[in-house]
């Protein structure tokens, strides 16, 4: 008889400094949450990653439209990160911008 799994792993994992990645991999939550919410499937999320596996994709996605209000709380601190570090390096005196 089959016996029906009802759970599954989600292939996400936090890094050190707080960065959410699919395991085994570098690409962080953000790219494919990015691209998913731009219109793009699972398949053309894999032509942008192809390291990654499709079921993994598809996970990933499964999780951010079961957990949007996490995610997207979630997504907002690593802007807010990104800001500040965007703001130490404009106010450094010692850091030349090329135009």
């Amino acid at each position: 008889m089959f016996a029906l799994e009802t759970t599954q792993n989600v292939p996400l994992s936090l890094s050190e400094d707080g960065t959410i990645r699919v395991t085994g991999s570098r690409i962080n939550l953000e790219a494919i949450v990015y691209q998913y919410e731009h219109g793009d499937s699972a398949e053309a999320i894999h032509e942008s990653f192809p390291s990654l596996r499709l079921a993994d994709i598809h996970a990933v996605n499964s999780y951010y439209l079961n957990h949007r209000d996490q995610v997207n709380e979630y997504l907002r601190d690593q802007e807010k990160k990104g800001r500040v570090v965007r703001d130490d390096i404009d106010s450094d005196p010692g850091v030349q911008i090329q135009s």
